[in-house]
């Protein structure tokens, strides 16, 4: 089967406030979707959720560190 979504070793990290070290948000997140797979995304308040869904669908502000190996 094809791959849909690959993402590979994803870090983003939102910048810290004054003189504070950057909040990562994920950390070497990998992550393959191929066709006729379903996934879900569970996890509590403050655990990357929705900049994951962010991440995938390129949505991310510019304002955020986002790296990939």
């Amino acid at each position: 089967m094809s791959d849909l979504l690959k993402l590979d070793n994803v870090t983003v990290r939102y910048p810290g406030k004054r003189g504070q070290s950057d909040l990562v948000a994920l950390d070497n997140v990998s992550l393959t979707i191929r066709a006729g797979e379903t996934l879900g995304l569970v996890g509590e308040s403050g655990s990357g959720k929705t900049t994951l869904s962010q991440v995938a669908l390129q949505l991310l502000g510019f304002d955020k560190k986002v790296t990939t190996s």
